[in-house]
């Protein structure tokens, strides 16, 4: 805990900056390893994620009927803020043939802070709120900013971690070819 001028002592700042510190050793370690996460060429699976207003969405309403990419992501992680651009880009090169969801793993994370967050970056995707834990543990997800490519198949084409993905890349290789 850091105690402050006024005696008071400031335990939540602690906790996230220790949150951030994990999320990014992990995110750094995770470049590095190439087998973490779920596995290309798995079936994506089609878990039930809340989103912000507690309403469920089943995945499976979208996966294997178009492109997906899901981000696992936190308001506070900066490597998931440095995809905004790249997330941006995937969507004006490809439209509404894909569909770009964002999954708050909630790592001190509130919705509150989510809407906050939303309305000042306004990431192209579409947010859940994985409360429960059920995408995270469905996608053996192991860091923030980890992406997941999924083909209108159902199988995942694309895993990676970090500000240096080529996001646009990873879809290409998730649709078909024109």
């Amino acid at each position: 805990m850091v105690r402050r001028k006024d005696g008071k002592t400031e335990r939540r700042k602690v906790v996230a900056g220790l949150a951030l510190a994990v999320a990014l050793a992990g995110a750094t370690r995770l470049q590095a390893q190439f087998d973490a996460g779920i596995p290309v060429g798995s079936k994506a699976p089609a878990v039930t994620i809340n989103d912000l207003d507690g309403k469920p969405v089943d995945l499976g309403t979208v996966l294997g009927k178009k492109a997906v990419l899901l981000e696992f992501w936190e308001t506070w992680c900066p490597l998931c803020k440095a995809l905004l651009p790249q997330l941006g880009r995937v969507h004006d090169a490809f439209g509404d043939r894909v569909e770009l969801i964002g999954v708050n793993v909630t790592v001190n994370d509130s919705k509150d802070r989510i809407r906050r967050y939303l309305a000042e970056h306004r990431p192209p995707f579409r947010v859940l709120f994985d409360d429960k834990g059920a995408g995270a543990r469905a996608y053996d997800v192991p860091g923030t900013s980890f992406v997941v490519v999924v083909d209108p198949g159902g199988r995942v084409v694309y895993t990676g971690s970090g500000e240096d993905q080529d996001l646009v890349a990873a879809v290409r290789r998730a649709l078909p070819k024109s």
